[in-house]
């Protein structure tokens, strides 16, 4: 039952997809994180069952930049949106741990993330899609989550309050850091396998930038910027797999 409402409740923060509901407490919180990458299997599956489906080129690239979004419910983008906001404002850390927690959505955001819709469908477009590709990208999905739980358990954090806090502070962090390390390097053997090679060095490059990115400018990590690093990963292991496609290397 205590697996059963871990799952449940990292599907009821990092998705919108209807689970049942649990209180939150210490036990069903400490593996959650380890539970979290689930989420990016069920986005996988319906990515490779769109990818599969007799669909016009465009109605299929839409769903392949529209799947993430409706399984999530955009929470990822919403960190994604406000990081931005606050690494364009110039400002010092107060300023930028501030504007991470106004509810507005600034001018920089919109423009980033229109800017992220029209990259990521124009890339979607340029995915050829095969039993091959889908695998792949199915791993990808799951290894950028993997990454994100490690580094909520590794990293430090840039306040005690918050999403992220919330979590790290609920969970095993040396259990957790140890089940997703696993998993990461297990994912990462198996895309290389797979031609993958491209997509493993982006996600471990976005990895670095983050630890860089939140340490230096915001002092630690927050929930925000896990989604923007979530978002950042994704995209860039999209363009990759389609230069590999376009290069002949899968």
């Amino acid at each position: 039952m205590i697996v059963l409402q871990t799952v449940a409740v990292a599907f009821a923060m990092f998705s919108a997809v209807p689970v049942p509901q649990f209180n939150w407490t210490e036990k069903n919180m400490r593996y959650a994180m380890c539970a979290f990458p689930l989420i990016g299997v069920v986005i996988g599956l319906l990515w490779f069952l769109c990818g599969v489906l007799p669909l016009p080129g465009a109605a299929r690239a839409a769903g392949f930049c529209l799947i993430p979004v409706w399984v999530t419910g955009g929470i990822h983008l919403d960190g994604y949106a406000d990081t931005c906001d606050a690494l364009s404002s110039y400002g010092d850390r107060e300023k930028k741990l501030e504007i991470l927690k106004d509810p507005h959505c600034g001018a920089f955001a919109v423009i980033r993330l229109c800017s992220y819709f029209a990259a990521y469908l124009a890339l979607c477009a340029c995915v050829q899609f095969t039993p091959q590709a889908g695998l792949l990208w199915m791993m990808a999905l799951v290894l950028e989550r993997a990454l994100s739980g490690y580094a909520v358990a590794a990293f430090p954090m840039a306040k005690n309050t918050g999403l992220a806090h919330t979590f790290a502070s609920a969970a095993d962090r040396a259990t957790v850091r140890r089940v997703l390390a696993l998993l990461a390097a297990v994912l990462c053997c198996a895309m290389l396998a797979l031609g993958g090679w491209a997509l493993v060095l982006a996600a471990l490059a976005v990895l670095w930038r983050y630890h860089a990115v939140a340490c230096k400018q915001f002092g630690g990590i927050t929930g925000d910027l896990a989604g923007w690093f979530l978002q950042k990963t994704e995209i860039w292991m999209l363009a990759a797999l389609c230069a590999c496609q376009w290069g002949g290397l899968l």
